[in-house]
């Protein structure tokens, strides 16, 4: 069995590369897929091939919506959705990517810190299982792939 594993949130560290490394090392057969992680592209995306806007709220919107391709194809595709939130931002988009998964019954696994547990207790109820790092989302997945830790 192969999975398709979306890994979504948190673009600033390097938390994707670590699960990535760990999977491979354990020879897990897995196909990874994550939103534009450069944070600048991301944004200016839209303006970039579409062209300038005066107003900001139209430069973010034409920006969201062709990275909302990206994601939704992902998500779409994907047997599990892994949600980092990470420390320093707050990641809004991370939260509709993770209710976009849970609304198409995608197996879901967030990563977080008990410091945003209450702040992200609707976004866990969701989920198939909360973590606190890239180890318990690897074993999780060597679980799902080869019913072993």
């Amino acid at each position: 069995m192969k999975l398709k594993v979306y890994l979504s949130g948190e673009i600033h560290t390097n938390w994707r590369d670590e699960i990535i490394n760990k999977c491979k090392f354990n020879n897990l057969e897995i196909e990874f897929s994550s939103p534009t992680t450069n944070h600048e592209l991301s944004d200016d995306v839209g303006v970039k091939i579409l062209g300038d806007e005066e107003k900001k709220f139209w430069h973010d919107n034409k920006g969201a919506k062709i990275n909302a391709i990206r994601t939704k194809n992902s998500i779409e595709k994907a047997d599990v959705v892994v949600v980092r939130f990470g420390e320093k931002y707050k990641q809004w988009n991370a939260a509709f990517d993770a209710g976009y998964a849970s609304a198409l019954n995608k197996s879901l696994i967030i990563m977080h810190n008990d410091e945003h547990q209450h702040a992200l207790k609707e976004v866990d109820a969701a989920a198939h299982a909360i973590t606190k790092n890239t180890d318990e989302v690897v074993k999780i997945l060597q679980y799902t792939l080869q019913g072993k830790i």
